[in-house]
Protein backbone atom coordinates (compact mmCIF):
# COMPACT_ATOMS: atom_id res chain seq x y z
CA UNK A 1 0.00 0.00 0.00
CA UNK A 2 2.81 2.36 0.87
CA UNK A 3 4.44 1.78 -2.56
CA UNK A 4 1.13 2.58 -4.27
CA UNK A 5 0.80 5.86 -2.33
CA UNK A 6 4.39 6.83 -3.16
CA UNK A 7 3.83 6.02 -6.84
CA UNK A 8 0.58 8.01 -6.85
CA UNK A 9 2.23 11.01 -5.16
CA UNK A 10 5.13 10.88 -7.62
CA UNK A 11 2.79 10.76 -10.63
CA UNK A 12 0.81 13.74 -9.31
CA UNK A 13 4.05 15.68 -8.73
CA UNK A 14 5.24 14.93 -12.26
CA UNK A 15 1.84 15.65 -13.84
CA UNK A 16 1.10 18.89 -11.95
CA UNK A 17 3.40 21.17 -13.96
CA UNK A 18 1.81 19.91 -17.19
CA UNK A 19 -1.64 20.87 -15.93
CA UNK A 20 -0.59 24.54 -15.80
CA UNK A 21 0.09 24.61 -19.56
CA UNK A 22 -3.14 25.74 -21.17
CA UNK A 23 -4.89 26.31 -24.45
CA UNK A 24 -7.34 29.16 -24.91
CA UNK A 25 -9.89 30.56 -27.35
CA UNK A 26 -11.44 34.03 -27.19
CA UNK A 27 -13.71 36.60 -28.77
CA UNK A 28 -12.58 40.21 -28.65
CA UNK A 29 -13.46 43.72 -29.63
CA UNK A 30 -11.98 47.17 -29.34
CA UNK A 31 -10.74 50.21 -31.17
CA UNK A 32 -8.18 50.61 -33.98
CA UNK A 33 -6.68 53.93 -34.99
CA UNK A 34 -4.08 55.41 -37.32
CA UNK A 35 -3.12 58.97 -38.23
CA UNK A 36 -6.41 59.67 -40.03
CA UNK A 37 -9.26 57.66 -38.50
CA UNK A 38 -10.52 55.65 -35.54
CA UNK A 39 -12.63 52.51 -36.09
CA UNK A 40 -14.24 49.71 -34.11
CA UNK A 41 -12.58 46.30 -34.47
CA UNK A 42 -13.56 42.76 -33.53
CA UNK A 43 -12.11 39.29 -33.87
CA UNK A 44 -11.25 35.86 -32.51
CA UNK A 45 -8.02 34.25 -31.33
CA UNK A 46 -6.74 30.87 -30.20
CA UNK A 47 -3.48 30.18 -28.43
CA UNK A 48 -1.45 28.01 -26.11
CA UNK A 49 0.78 29.03 -23.20
CA UNK A 50 3.76 26.95 -22.06
CA UNK A 51 5.20 27.12 -18.54
CA UNK A 52 8.77 28.39 -18.15
CA UNK A 53 9.12 27.66 -14.46
CA UNK A 54 6.77 28.59 -11.62
CA UNK A 55 5.78 32.09 -12.74
CA UNK A 56 7.06 32.69 -16.29
CA UNK A 57 5.35 31.52 -19.45
CA UNK A 58 5.67 31.75 -23.24
CA UNK A 59 2.81 31.38 -25.67
CA UNK A 60 1.70 31.35 -29.28
CA UNK A 61 -1.50 32.73 -30.77
CA UNK A 62 -3.29 32.84 -34.12
CA UNK A 63 -5.98 35.43 -34.72
CA UNK A 64 -8.41 36.93 -37.18
CA UNK A 65 -9.45 40.55 -36.63
CA UNK A 66 -11.63 42.87 -38.72
CA UNK A 67 -11.77 46.63 -38.69
CA UNK A 68 -15.45 47.60 -38.83
CA UNK A 69 -15.17 49.93 -41.82
CA UNK A 70 -16.11 49.68 -45.48
CA UNK A 71 -13.35 48.22 -47.65
CA UNK A 72 -11.63 46.20 -44.93
CA UNK A 73 -11.12 42.46 -44.64
CA UNK A 74 -10.07 40.03 -41.93
CA UNK A 75 -6.42 40.49 -40.97
CA UNK A 76 -4.80 37.23 -39.87
CA UNK A 77 -2.10 37.31 -37.21
CA UNK A 78 0.57 35.07 -35.73
CA UNK A 79 1.81 36.23 -32.34
CA UNK A 80 4.24 35.09 -29.67
CA UNK A 81 3.92 36.22 -26.08
CA UNK A 82 6.17 36.13 -23.03
CA UNK A 83 5.06 36.96 -19.54
CA UNK A 84 4.72 36.31 -15.86
CA UNK A 85 1.93 35.00 -13.67
CA UNK A 86 1.02 37.48 -10.97
CA UNK A 87 -0.33 34.98 -8.44
CA UNK A 88 -4.10 34.73 -8.48
CA UNK A 89 -4.39 38.18 -10.12
CA UNK A 90 -3.59 36.96 -13.65
CA UNK A 91 -0.91 37.16 -16.32
CA UNK A 92 1.08 40.19 -17.46
CA UNK A 93 2.78 39.79 -20.85
CA UNK A 94 4.43 41.35 -23.89
CA UNK A 95 3.47 40.16 -27.37
CA UNK A 96 4.85 40.50 -30.87
CA UNK A 97 4.29 39.04 -34.31
CA UNK A 98 2.97 39.47 -37.84
CA UNK A 99 -0.43 40.66 -39.14
CA UNK A 100 -1.63 40.37 -42.74
CA UNK A 101 -3.02 43.46 -44.49
CA UNK A 102 -6.47 44.55 -43.26
CA UNK A 103 -7.63 45.93 -46.63
CA UNK A 104 -6.81 45.58 -50.33
CA UNK A 105 -4.92 48.89 -50.46
CA UNK A 106 -3.18 48.34 -47.10
CA UNK A 107 0.11 46.64 -46.27
CA UNK A 108 0.96 43.88 -43.84
CA UNK A 109 2.58 44.77 -40.52
CA UNK A 110 4.59 43.53 -37.60
CA UNK A 111 3.15 44.27 -34.19
CA UNK A 112 4.40 44.71 -30.65
CA UNK A 113 2.34 45.22 -27.52
CA UNK A 114 1.48 44.29 -23.96
CA UNK A 115 -1.51 42.94 -22.11
CA UNK A 116 -3.06 41.63 -18.94
CA UNK A 117 -5.19 38.49 -18.64
CA UNK A 118 -7.33 37.78 -15.55
CA UNK A 119 -9.03 34.47 -14.76
CA UNK A 120 -12.71 34.15 -13.80
CA UNK A 121 -13.13 30.77 -12.13
CA UNK A 122 -11.37 27.71 -13.52
CA UNK A 123 -12.11 28.00 -17.22
CA UNK A 124 -12.93 31.63 -18.15
CA UNK A 125 -10.72 34.69 -18.54
CA UNK A 126 -10.86 38.31 -19.61
CA UNK A 127 -8.03 40.36 -21.05
CA UNK A 128 -7.02 43.77 -22.30
CA UNK A 129 -4.20 44.25 -24.79
CA UNK A 130 -2.53 47.15 -26.56
CA UNK A 131 -0.75 46.65 -29.91
CA UNK A 132 1.29 48.98 -32.07
CA UNK A 133 1.44 47.99 -35.75
CA UNK A 134 4.60 48.83 -37.68
CA UNK A 135 3.14 49.07 -41.18
CA UNK A 136 5.28 48.21 -44.21
CA UNK A 137 5.36 50.09 -47.52
CA UNK A 138 5.52 53.66 -46.24
CA UNK A 139 2.00 53.70 -44.74
CA UNK A 140 1.48 55.29 -41.32
CA UNK A 141 1.71 53.03 -38.28
CA UNK A 142 -1.47 52.17 -36.38
CA UNK A 143 -2.55 51.12 -32.90
CA UNK A 144 -5.27 49.02 -31.28
CA UNK A 145 -6.67 48.32 -27.85
CA UNK A 146 -8.71 45.13 -27.62
CA UNK A 147 -10.71 43.61 -24.78
CA UNK A 148 -11.40 39.87 -24.91
CA UNK A 149 -13.28 37.16 -23.09
CA UNK A 150 -12.46 33.52 -23.50
CA UNK A 151 -12.18 30.04 -22.18
CA UNK A 152 -9.12 28.01 -21.14
CA UNK A 153 -8.72 24.28 -21.64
Amino acid sequence: MRKILIALAASVAVASPALANEGRIEARGGVYWDGTSTEDAYGVAAGYDFDLGKTAFAGVEVSGDKIAATGTKVAFGATGRLGTRMGEAGKLYVAGGYTSKPCDLCEDATHLGAGFEAGFGNAMYGKIEYRHYFVNGGFSDSDAVMVGIGTKF
